[in-house]
Order: structure tokens, then sequence, then C-alpha cells
């Protein structure tokens, strides 16, 4: 035997201790693998021993379970020992074996639900010459017993079942766990039903699949109103069912079926309501049923089935479920139909159990007529003029009916809204002229569109207003010249940089660029002008070198089509050279001449009155003097251009003259104004062709 053993590399002892076991009974002897010499192959790997022992063994303990034999124990004296889980880890001292015979105990009993299996390795040493043999694993199994009774995984099952249920319909599944090994015998389970309560109509009203534990209906009977709940005891069994036993409730509640209709409490109503109110409720229609309240077979729920081909009503369930609430989703129209005639019917959220007429309900929903406002059509017009259309020109014709086609009421018009003030409109017609002249390029005027909001009225007690927008597209004309932006420019009068003025014209592009720019008077002699590559900014520079000072260039600017319009540009011409523009002095004319003369001139009024006043005085108090002015005559203010200095000296002025001038003209700006040769070559002063000091 030993030889064979030793011989055979798979190995695998099985041992079945069973509870009466003795303790000397013979047990499996396990042999250490025998190394084989030189490069021999071996046939089939080794394969690790197993010990198989039943949990909850009676003893005695120790118990052996197995014998460790080397193969050189005849040779050598030899010492055994186990090492891993069970051994010397934890569990420690679950198995033990003696060091000197090999012989492997287990010390108290096992259990399978605790751990299944334990694997732990053993060692044989030759006394004086370290390992006899290589290691061997050990795997002891722990053999399962029926020890735990199935549990169910809740104590009390709670189900629903419906009085119309039919035979053999599923209604709860029970579910039961056994801790023994699984798919053995020992956790081979099945159901039984051990009793019902109320055991009426009949006591089997219900049976229960052994296998699954799936609950069925078996009998008829069901009745919510004489046994709404059943209370079952159910039981599994281990082993087949003839083993341990655990038992668990199963209470099922009769929910009510749907076996009665809904049924309106009126079968025919009617109501009045206002046309054109949409979402205004029109009434409450009450129901009654005679199954559970508040469960789905109770609830109803309406619709309108005839009556309503445009979907001008809308009936929902109230919250208490048992009314339904009709309403208008749009609003109605007198004129159109003074009375609707619709068939409501009523349902449950489920189905019926059982067939059943449904029940309906006949509305008479009748129109109350109302004064409704005029309606434009379209109610926003679009037309298209040219902005210089002429003041008492037609627009449009805008007009409005009355959808009270039976009370022939009249309709009148006004203007509500007109941001510019240049329409009006026939009270009676509707047609719309231009009151002001337009302009395409006015702020009230959006991408070439103006809005105005007209109102047409009724002449009922209480007059209705309706509203409707006319939008005018303006045609463009050329009615804008172009302008100079910048107005002011500062130069070197030597070597000077030209400047680019931008140009722009409130008309669109058909009447804008490309632009012509041409110098006036005197200013072709001091200046050049040209326009850009792109004809949209004017170049301008000296052309020639002039005196520091301040001067007008006047410019005529035109559009594409030839519209034109002079503009000024003031510019200060400082003693400098090149594009750093320096002024150390620069001479008072243009606007600052033109204060000073303001402020002289009230200075000398305010002078004049105090000189009157005071002739006034001195003629009361019969003193008499001689006129301090003998000749009221104003005399002339001339300046001779070809003059060389002087005049300052010997010419009388009169400031006011100059004052009251420019106050009669005040469509002519400083920068603005030209002057004008005389015949006799004498003009009167002006900051246009040379910088100009005041005499004073």
């Amino acid at each position: 035997m030993k030889a064979y053993l030793s011989t055979v590399i798979p190995l695998t002892i099985l041992l079945n201790i069973l509870a009466q076991g003795a303790m000397e009974a013979p047990v499996p002897v396990l042999y250490f693998q025998r190394s084989g010499g030189g490069l021999r192959r071996r046939k089939r790997d080794w394969v690790i021993p197993e010990i198989n022992v039943a949990e909850n063994h009676k003893g005695p303990y120790p118990l052996k379970i197995s014998q460790i034999r080397s193969n050189q124990d005849k040779l050598k004296k030899i010492f055994y020992s186990i090492t891993g889980p069970g051994a010397d880890q934890p569990p420690t001292n679950l198995f033990t074996v003696d060091r000197d015979s090999g012989s492997l105990f287990v010390t108290q009993q096992l259990d399978r639900e605790e751990q299944a299996k334990y694997t732990f390795k053993a060692y044989a040493v030759a006394k004086g010459s370290g390992a006899a043999e290589e290691p061997m694993d050990i795997v002891a199994y722990v053999i399962d017993q029926n020890d735990n009774k199935p549990i169910f995984v809740q104590d009390i099952f709670l189900g629903e079942v419906a009085e119309t249920s039919p035979k053999n319909f599923d209604v709860i599944q029970v579910v039961a766990k056994d801790l023994d090994e699984e798919n053995s015998y020992n956790s081979d389970l099945r159901y039984r039903i051990l009793s019902q309560e109320p055991k009426l109509p009949s006591n089997n009203l219900f049976v229960i699949n052994p296998v699954t534990g799936f609950i069925r209906v078996n009998a008829g009977g069901l009745d919510r109103e004489k046994y709404p709940k059943y209370t079952l005891e159910v039981q599994a069994a281990d082993m087949g069912g003839n083993g341990l036993t655990g038992v668990a409730k199963v209470i099922l509640t009769v929910t009510d079926s749907n076996d009665n209709a809904p049924a309106f409490t009126q079968s025919s109503v009617s109501a009045l309501v206002a046309e054109n109110k949409a979402d205004v409720q029109i009434m409450k229609m009450m129901v009654t049923d005679g199954d559970e309240p508040h469960s789905p077979a109770w609830n109803a729920k309406f619709k309108i089935i005839s009556g309503d081909p445009e979907g001008l009503f809308s009936v929902k369930t109230g919250p208490n479920k048992q009314e339904g609430i009709l309403s208008t989703a749009k609003g109605l129209d007198f004129e159109k139909n003074n009375k609707h005639t619709l068939l409501v019917a009523v349902e449950n959220e489920v189905p019926f159990a059982l067939p059943l007429p449904t029940a309906t309900a006949t509305v008479v929903v009748k129109v109350e007529d109302v004064n409704e406002a005029p309606i434009f059509d379209p109610l926003e017009k679009l037309v298209s003029k040219r902005e210089d259309l002429a003041v008492d020109s037609d627009v449009v014709q805008y007009t409005a009916s009355d959808p009270d086609t039976a009370c022939n009421q009249n309709v009148t018009y006004r203007i509500i809204r007109d941001p510019a003030g240049w329409l009006e409109v026939d009270k009676t017609t509707g047609l719309i002229k231009v009151k002001n002249a337009m302009d395409r390029e006015s702020t009230f005027v959006k991408d070439d569109k103006y809005t105005a909001l007209i109102g047409a009225y009724d002449n009922d007690e209480v007059p209705a207003t309706g509203t409707g927008t006319l939008v005018i597209q303006l045609e463009d004309v050329n009615d804008n010249a172009p302008i100079i932006e910048e107005r002011t420019i500062r130069v070197c009068n030597k070597e000077s940089t030209p400047h680019l003025l931008s140009v722009t014209d409130k008309d669109g592009p058909g009447y804008g660029s490309p632009y012509s720019v041409s110098l006036q008077g005197t200013s072709k002699s001091k200046w050049t002008a040209r326009m850009n590559d792109l004809k949209t900014g004017i170049i301008l520079n000296l052309a020639t070198e002039l005196d520091s000072g301040q001067y007008t260039v006047v410019l005529s600017v035109s559009d594409r089509q030839g519209l034109e319009q002079d503009s000024t540009v003031q510019a200060t011409v400082c003693d400098c050279t090149g594009a750093e523009v320096q002024c150390i002095y620069c001479v008072a004319t243009g606007t600052d001449l033109h204060l000073i003369l303001r402020i002289l001139g009230g200075f000398l009024l305010l002078l004049s009155k105090l000189l009157v006043f005071l002739l006034l005085l001195i003629e009361r108090r019969g003193v008499k003097k001689e006129p301090v002015m003998r000749d009221t005559a104003v005399s002339h203010n001339v300046v001779y251009y070809n003059e060389e200095g002087g005049g300052g000296d010997d010419q009388d002025y009169d400031l006011g003259v100059l004052h009251h001038g420019l106050d009669n003209r005040p469509e002519v700006f400083h920068n603005d104004y030209q002057p004008r040769p005389e015949p006799d070559g004498v003009a009167w002063a002006s900051s246009q062709d040379a910088p100009w000091t005041p005499p004073w």
C-alpha cells in the first residue's frame, strides 16, 4: 500500500467522519510527494490531498482526522508540523498535528456556514539534517449537515387581489432562504398553505406553487364588500418538504373592481356664456359611482364626444373626482353661432371590469352678445411712399369693420399715436393724408419705416375701440446736401501736412458718395482741396505760406447727383513747420472777435444809457449844457484792403453797428459768413482773406 501511494502522482483521499465514529477508527494516511531523480518527466500534475470533515461532529475532541507520513520515516527520525489558517493563523489551533507521529487532529466542532474549507501546509523535517520532504498542501472540506431551517425573507407578506380576478391569476410570491449548502438536499425547499382566514366562501380560494412560492387564485367568489381581507399561513420545508420548516403570514386585500359605471345626476343641462372670452368656466356636471370612493374605479374622467368640431370647449375633472368642469377653450362668436349643443361622456380612470354602458349628458351653451371693437384688416398695414410726398396728399385708406353686424353701428377714426405729427385721418372714411412734411432722415423713422397707430370706434353707448398699425416705408429722395464733419483744423504755415475731412450725407446710398469738392472765393488761392481715392473724404492743405492767424475756408461739396452746399472750415494757421503744430500766439478773430464785439457793444449801450440819464437829470435841474453828441448819424466803418497798416487812430468806429448787423442775420454763423466785394474795392471786415486785427 505504501509503495503504491508513493508512486501515484495524483492523490486525493476523502474522509467522511461520521458522528458515531470511534476515536480509534482508521483514518487515511497522507504521504508526501516523492521527488523524482534527474530529468525524469512526470506523467501528470500532483493533486492536492483533500479531507472531508463533517460539521457539528460530537467528538470527543481532539478528533483524529488523518495521518501524515514521510517516505523516509523508516530511515530517519521525522518531525511533523502544519502552518496556515486554522493552524498557526486565525482561527488558530483549530487543526493540530502530533510532532512525532504526524497524526492530524481537529480540536473542536466545525460550522460550514462560518467557513466551508481550510487550506494549510504540512512539513516533514529529519532530525539533524533539515527538510526531509517538500511541503505538502492539504485542503479540509467541511461537510454540510441539515442544521438550518428555512427562513422567509419577510415575516408578513402584503398583497392585493381584485375581486374579479380569474382563476389561476398570480397574486403574490413568497420567498424563503436556507443557509445550508446551496443546491443540496439540505436546502431544497417546498411551500404549502397551512391555513386561510376567513374560510369563506370556500377554504381553498388560494393555492401555492410548492417550488416557486407563487400564490394564485384557485376559485371564484371574491367579494370586497363581504370579505375585504384574507390572511394565509404559509410554510417552507427543506429536504424536499420533509425536513426543517419555517412559517410566514400573507395578508391579501381584496380590491374593488370597476363593475359600476359612473352616471350623471342630470342628463340634460344648459348655460349662458358671453362671447369672446376664453378659459371661462361654464358649469360643473356632477356624477355618482357605486365603486370604492377615491379609487381608480370611482374617479371619473370626462370628454366631449360631439358638438365641438372647432375645439371651442374643454372639460376636465374637478378636485373631488366626481365632477366635470366645462369651460371655453377659445372665445365664442355670437355672430357666427349663438348656440352650441355638446354631448359629454364620463368614464373611470381604469377600464370597466364588465361590459357596462357609458353615461352621457347633453349640454346646451347659449352665447351672449357683447359689443365688440371694430377690427382693422389687416391689423398692420404697410405702404410705401416718397419722403417728399406733398402735404395734403393721400397716403392710404385704412378702414375697420364692426363685428356686431346685427347692430348696424357706425365706425369713426382718429389717430392715436403719430410721433412726428405728420399724418391726419378722415373721421368718417379712414383716409389718411400728409399733414406735415415727412422726412426719412428723422429720428422718428427706424429702418426707413415710420409707424403710426390708428383707432376705430363704434357708436355704442359704451364705445369699443379697435386699433390698427400703419407702417409707412419712406422712399429716399435727394433732399440733403453733403456736409463736412470737421469744422476746425490747425496747420503749420511751412511744409504743412494735409488734413482729411470726413464728408457725410443723411440721404441713402443712392444719393451719397462719390462726392466732389471745390474751393470758393479767395480760398482758392490760399488752399488746395481734392477728394480722396474713395471719394468719401476731402484732403485739404495750404497752397502757399500764410501768416499765422485764423482763416475761414469755404468749400462747396456736392453728392453724386450734384446737390451741393457750401461748408466752412475754421483753420488756425500757426508759425511752425511740418506735422507738429505749435501755436505761439493767436490773433483774436472769428469767434473771439464776435464775442469781444458783443461785450464792447453791451458796454457802450450801458454807457449811452447812463449818459442819457445824466442829461435828463441836468435838464430837470435847469442847467443848459451843450449836447454830448451833435451828429446822431452812424458812420460806416470800412477797411481798405490796399491800405498799408494804420487806420486805427483816425477812424471813429461804432461797434454797435457791427453788433446790430449780425443780430439781424441769425441764420449767418460767424465762420460761415462770406464777404462780397463792393464795386469800389471796399469790403466789410472778414476773417476769410487774411488775419484781421481790430483797429483798437
